[in-house]
């Protein structure tokens, strides 16, 4: 939830550098980059005399920069430029459901039928939360964008979530994964893939004027370093699937932080919308219940049957 809340902020401030002349191109670009600047060297410090931790999930950060933060990014914001807003966030937010098939076709993880309801509550609050009914513009191209989004989205719930006896500690994957995401991002930039566009103009926030390094240090430090510190920590605790849903919550905040520094207040819609989210979340976190049980006694969570455990050293535990 702490990460749904960090995630959510960068809208409203995100909003207004893009008011002041920024692209978001570039608006994305000194995100990542001053994270990266923060948690490479916090990354550094806890992989510390374990190098070798980092040679043997050298694949792991190389999905999570490239895919769950550059890519992800990219995609995003080329799905912006022919999609409305609302229609892009809600092609984004179907990883989710990517996640749920991930784990049913790589570790068969069947999903239960209250994991299922719970898709169908979060993607149908998440229509209302968007109100994507609203000017609703449709261009395949942006659509194909958005369902890439949706890939990067996915990415990062399911390699932040997979932990074995040689894992990176959670701010390591975070920060390595931030410094390829930075690298790749200006790359980027520099060579016109995307549309890097910056000014120094002061810019309004919550009815005030500040400078435009304000907006980009929340940006950097909230929104991104912050963010994705607590959100690998956090997947790693509750698991992939669970972690995802919970972050459909950043809807919520994004429309509850753009009221209060924007005034942009939700209408009755969008607050019917976020109580299906709620009740989505609760329905997956039921469903997927079992599963973890079963996973720890060794059994088959599709039909709740259990063998005898393997003892080990040390209490499995659950996350």
């Amino acid at each position: 939830m702490l990460a749904s809340a960090t995630f959510g902020s960068s809208g409203a401030f995100a909003k207004s550098l893009l008011q002041a002349g920024w692209t978001p191109g570039g608006v994305v670009t000194w995100r990542v980059g001053f994270a990266a600047v923060l948690l490479v060297p916090v990354a550094l410090w806890v992989t510390r005399g374990r190098w070798h931790l980092l040679r043997r999930n050298a694949g792991q950060v190389l999905a999570f920069g490239a895919v769950a933060v550059a890519g992800c990014q990219f995609a995003y914001f080329n799905a912006v430029e022919s999609l409305s807003v609302a229609v892009a966030l809600l092609l984004e937010y179907l990883g989710v459901v990517f996640v749920v098939g991930w784990m049913w076709a790589a570790h068969g993880r069947r999903p239960s039928r209250l994991t299922l309801v719970g898709v169908a509550l979060s993607v149908a609050g998440l229509v209302l939360v968007l109100d994507v009914f609203s000017g609703v513009e449709i261009s395949w191209a942006g659509v194909v964008w958005g369902l890439l989004a949706a890939v990067g989205l996915a990415t990062f719930y399911v390699t932040s979530g997979h932990e074995h006896e040689e894992s990176l500690p959670p701010l390591a994957l975070a920060g390595f994964g931030l410094g390829l995401g930075a690298v790749l991002l200006v790359v980027a930039s520099a060579t016109g893939l995307i549309d890097y566009g910056t000014a120094r103009e002061s810019v309004q926030i919550a009815g005030a004027t500040v400078a435009w390094w304000v907006p980009v240090a929340e940006l950097a430090v909230v929104a991104a370093a912050i963010a994705y510190g607590v959100g690998v920590i956090g997947t790693r605790l509750v698991g992939a699937t669970i972690a995802s849903f919970v972050g459909l919550s950043e809807v919520l905040f994004a429309v509850l932080i753009a009221w209060a520094l924007l005034g942009e207040l939700p209408g009755l819609v969008q607050v019917a919308g976020g109580l299906l989210i709620l009740g989505g979340v609760v329905a997956v976190r039921l469903g997927e219940t079992p599963a973890v049980h079963a996973d720890l006694l060794g059994g088959d969570p599709a039909d709740g049957s259990t063998t005898d455990p393997v003892v080990e050293p040390a209490a499995p535990q659950l996350r």
